[in-house]
């Protein structure tokens, strides 16, 4: 099964995906016209764009090893991405230039604490 997923998919500002596009992360599939990215745009994206890019990438997509997400994106759909328990794709959430990151709100971190009882 994860011998199909060879891609690393980003949500996030425009800066962070700009950032991870440059190092080589962009893919656009010739034949569905599918990106392995998604750029949020402040006061036009709506919590319904997310959450249903967010689904693309982790239900619909069998492609995507990781999902790097900025944190302030997830918190917007904070949820769903709690909700996710599947091991592929993962789910990073990455800090933005404009938002610093918070280790309390990382649901992977929130999963590592309840495993060892914190």
């Amino acid at each position: 099964m994860s011998d199909k997923r060879t891609l690393i998919a980003v949500m996030g500002d425009e800066d962070t995906t700009t950032g991870l596009l440059l190092a080589g992360i962009g893919q656009i599939d010739p034949k569905t016209n599918d990106k392995n990215f998604f750029v949020y745009k402040e006061n036009k994206t709506t919590k319904e764009q997310l959450e249903m890019e967010f689904n693309q990438f982790t239900q619909e997509r069998k492609d995507v090893a990781i999902l790097l997400i900025n944190q302030f994106v997830a918190d917007m759909i904070r949820s769903t991405v709690d909700s996710y328990v599947e091991p592929f794709p993962a789910i990073l959430e990455i800090p933005s230039k404009d938002h610093p990151y918070d280790p309390e709100k990382d649901s992977v971190l929130k999963r590592v604490r309840k495993l060892f009882g914190e």
